[in-house]
């Protein structure tokens, strides 16, 4: 079963490596990348990931209240 994720890192550089890092994992499949909260949401609504990876601090809305919006 391939386990799908979502990354949510403002920092493009850290965001790379840990797609990298994720992407060497047989059973993990990174469907999406983002910079914002905002995008976050849009993202995780259209992709259904299994997992989201959130940056708890980022511009405009932060990991805390775009997470909260995910599980709304």
């Amino acid at each position: 079963m391939t386990i799908r994720i979502l990354v949510a890192e403002d920092h493009p550089l850290f965001r790379k490596g840990v797609i990298s890092l994720l992407s060497s994992v047989p059973d993990f499949e990174v469907v999406g990348e983002v910079a914002t909260g905002e995008e976050a949401v849009e993202r995780a609504a259209e992709l259904q990931p299994d997992v989201v990876l959130m940056d708890l601090k980022m511009p405009g809305m932060g990991g805390i209240e775009a997470t909260r919006e995910v599980f709304s």
